[in-house]
């Protein structure tokens, strides 16, 4: 059986679960042993306890043409000491440091949507989110050197990458062209020149390890464009099938509403508090996340000799885990297929014990999860009250089964001003 990523490979693994259950042994073309798990507790034991037992899957080759050897692709010591050299940037107090950036960019789409509304012309919402994820990043990644460096020709030099979802050969010479322009801001940063704000490359450029050494350009270079993709894909790709859900769904748009008018009145009411007493709006964001997890298809390669409950699992084996395929099992939530916040709404049991892993796992969870989750708050909780959009077409959007899970045709919705 041929497993890639995209389409025909969720059509099989789906088949593979109906007719043998979720733990599926398979014989690639090539040969190679792989297995299909859909057990929650053995994807959970492979993501956090055995993980060390594995690498990265296959598929990752098409990432690492663009990413290089960054946090998401690389493995073993390289991932281990970038790891630790990274996780302070995302600490709570520094991420709260970025919300005056994620209101600027909002008030920036508020200002476009209301001229749409204003002329009665629709919003390609998918082209929308992803503009307003990519300029956050980029913003709070370099700061004012967003405007004096990288938007100096007026198109931004990254849009493509929310374009072009193919990560094939045509990418590589557009690729090449930021990385030149990203060292160039790196050397102006290491010489004393360039923005002296607070933002994640001044953090990656003082990140050291434990010997006291820093990252080389070669290993910036690949972080930063690791936190770019990583940090406006998740977030923009979420927020598109949030709208999406909220124009399908009046009930839960009028919860968003009232979590909103208590919790972020207006601008000024805006904290980090604010923003985590709203439940409401994380549990519609956790389960647009449950239905449409931004990675659909996580690939391991086993590099020891594992045990799982039915199989033994020798080196050199491939392991296929789909959050999509798990999120939609029926005997672990009720009515999959449905929309549904409640699904997360506060209880006694731990939420750990979900099969939930949007975000992935374990020591390679997302180091990202808190800034996106508060962004997509801010972002809902600025503009929801404002605008109200309803869908111009509303057949349900094909997937896109690529490395990140897409709509297939961009979503348009009329926009009016409440």
């Amino acid at each position: 059986m041929a497993l890639g990523i995209d389409s025909g490979t969720l059509a099989s693994l789906q088949k593979l679960r109906l007719e043998y259950g979720d733990m599926v042994s398979i014989t690639k073309p090539n040969g190679r042993l792989a297995y299909f798990i859909n057990d929650a507790a053995e994807v959970r034991r492979i993501l956090t306890r055995r993980h060390s037992k594995y690498h990265k899957g296959p598929g990752f080759e098409r990432v690492k043409m663009l990413l290089g050897n960054g946090l998401i692709v690389s493995d073993g010591d390289v991932w281990r000491r970038s790891r630790r050299m990274i996780q302070p940037a995302f600490n709570r107090q520094n991420v709260h440091r970025l919300m005056k950036v994620m209101v600027e960019c909002c008030d920036r789409r508020a200002v476009h949507w209301a001229e749409l509304a204003a002329n009665g012309e629709n919003c390609n919402i998918t082209s929308e989110t992803s503009d307003f994820a990519l300029e956050l990043i980029l913003i709070s990644v370099f700061s004012s050197d967003y405007e004096s460096r990288i938007m100096t020709e007026g198109e931004n030099p990254f849009a493509f990458l929310s374009r072009d979802s193919t990560r094939d050969l045509s990418v590589v010479m557009k690729v090449r062209h930021l990385r030149e322009l990203l060292q160039s801001i790196i050397d102006d940063r290491r010489a004393g020149k360039g923005s002296t704000e607070f933002d994640f490359l001044s953090m990656y450029l003082q990140a050291t390890d434990k010997e006291g050494k820093p990252f080389s350009d070669a290993e910036l270079l690949d972080e930063l464009m690791t936190l770019i993709v990583a940090g406006f894909e998740t977030s923009a790709n979420t927020l598109n099938w949030v709208w999406y859900l909220i124009a399908r769904h009046p009930e839960v748009e009028a919860k968003l509403l009232v979590d909103a008018a208590e919790h972020l009145p207006n601008v000024s009411a805006l904290s980090a508090e604010s923003l985590a007493a709203m439940q409401y709006t994380q549990q519609v964001l956790e389960e647009a996340l449950r239905l449409y997890p931004p990675v659909w298809l996580f690939t391991r390669r086993s590099h020891e000799l594992d045990e799982l409950d039915d199989f033994d699992v020798a080196p050199d084996t491939d392991i296929y885990l789909s959050p999509f395929i798990l999120h939609r099992t029926e005997h672990y939530w009720s009515d999959p297929e449905r929309f549904d916040p409640d699904r997360f709404a506060p209880t006694d049991k731990p939420k750990k014990d979900r099969p939930f892993f949007p975000f992935s796992l374990g020591p390679r969870r997302c180091l990202g999860e808190y800034f996106s989750f508060l962004e997509m708050k801010v972002h809902l909780g600025l503009l929801l009250p404002r605008f109200r959009m309803q869908l111009v077409d509303e057949a349900e959007p094909e997937l896109e089964l690529s490395i990140n899970l897409r709509a297939t045709k961009d979503i348009f919705m009329k926009p009016t001003e409440r």
